[in-house]
């Protein structure tokens, strides 16, 4: 199949993550008793159906995946042109790192510039399938420019609430893209309050983090992906930073659908690590405790304002997959994220963001530890761009006037 013509969904039914209750996927469904819903696929008739090596035909990206993908009608998609985004080998940051095969999934290439792409483009062709017109969403960063951009290419109404604090270019993309966007004073926990308050007398649809089954589908796609450029294996390592943690979830979940497919030719998954600030580390703290849930974070800062997220609705969700993984929920120290930010684009020319750049710091203590060694596969994902955070990439430059005396250089 080319990724153009009508398909059929292979989506069986939507499941409660809380406690497992069968909800129906033909409809409108937001959550259940305030947990998010997986998406669940007839993965025996996919397998029936589709030859893995046959995807290889199919234009590279999301779209590749099709049937593990809800949309019914691939030609109702709302797409920007998401690509398939590179997996860089990164040998000087390896070896500053003492590792001999690092590698970068580098999500900026997307449109917006961020992972974010995927996730509202599933999310978006998915509520215009369903028959929503209205969409609102909180957001910390990234997501609300991919909403605004999305409902654009759609025609839908976007409405993105804020924190004043939200990095420049953030706040000015959502208005660029002609959605209603605010600033808040507050946390993105407090523009959540506004989106879910205002969904009755808005008729807004809540496009939160979570809130709605699809986002997840769409954000597997970076662990379907991971594995076709690794040709149907996967690392030993995967650093993901994680504030809502939606990438980190539909990558596990695309893990174990790969595996049930029987199309991983090597049956062992990465073991998960979910990365944090200091300045705002509710996961992290969960794990250190032993518990399953998350008490909101207080206090709540860093740069890294994708992952400054103080309450997770999926808190659980990423906590399970990390203890399934046999992997961890870590600390990076907030005030060494500019340093590896800038040491990491210096050592590779990858823009590299400020949530990425706390994966670093958590891998340094990794392979410091002996909990990494040195020779296993580690990919770390690089889920925006640089260019996105200019208030961290702000520095001084010195001023040099002709004619200039090079000695002086």
């Amino acid at each position: 199949m080319s990724d153009s013509g009508v398909q059929r969904s292979y989506v069986s039914h939507l499941e409660a993550a809380i406690d497992g209750s069968v909800l129906p996927a033909n409809t409108l469904q937001t959550t259940h008793a305030g947990r998010p819903l997986w998406v669940r696929y007839d993965l025996d008739a996919i397998a029936a159906a589709v030859d893995r090596d046959a995807l290889r035909s199919r234009p590279a990206g999301m779209w590749r995946y099709l049937e593990l993908l809800p949309l019914a009608d691939v030609d109702r998609r709302v797409t920007l042109g998401e690509t398939m985004t590179p997996l860089l080998d990164a040998p000087r940051l390896a070896a500053h790192l003492g590792l001999l095969n690092l590698r970068i999934k580098d999500e900026s290439r997307l449109p917006t510039g961020s992972f974010k792409a995927r996730g509202m483009a599933m999310a978006v062709s998915m509520a215009r399938e369903l028959g929503v017109h209205r969409l609102a969403a909180p957001t910390a960063g990234n997501a609300g420019g991919a909403l605004a951009a999305y409902a654009a290419r759609a025609g839908m109404d976007a409405w993105i609430f804020m924190p004043a604090d939200t990095p420049m270019v953030n706040r000015y993309e959502a208005s660029l893209y002609g959605a209603h966007a605010f600033l808040v004073e507050g946390l993105i926990t407090d523009c959540g309050v506004i989106v879910r308050e205002g969904v009755e007398p808005m008729g807004w649809f809540d496009m939160s983090t979570l809130k709605e089954p699809y986002r997840i589908e769409g954000k597997k796609t970076m662990g379907l992906e991971l594995a076709d450029q690794l040709d149907w294996r996967l690392p030993d390592v995967v650093l993901y930073p994680t504030g809502g943690g939606t990438g980190l979830i539909g990558m596990w979940k695309a893990f174990g659908e790969l595996a049930s497919l029987g199309w991983l030719d090597a049956p062992s998954r990465p073991r998960l690590y979910a990365c944090q600030s200091s300045g705002c580390a509710p996961i992290a703290d969960a794990w250190a405790a032993g518990e399953r849930f998350a008490e909101p974070a207080q206090d709540a800062h860093t740069i890294a304002s994708g992952i400054r997220v103080p309450a997770a609705v999926g808190d659980f969700m990423i906590l399970d997959a990390v203890r399934d993984s046999g992997g961890a929920a870590l600390v990076a120290e907030e005030g060494r994220l500019l340093e590896w930010m800038r040491l990491a684009s210096g050592l590779e020319g990858v823009a590299l963001c400020p949530e990425a750049a706390a994966c670093l710091d958590v891998l340094d203590a990794l392979v410091r530890d002996g909990s990494i060694q040195p020779d296993e596969e580690v990919v770390v994902f690089n889920t925006g761009a640089a260019q996105k955070y200019v208030e961290a990439m702000a520095t001084d430059l010195p001023l040099v006037e002709p004619p200039l005396d090079y000695r002086t250089l």
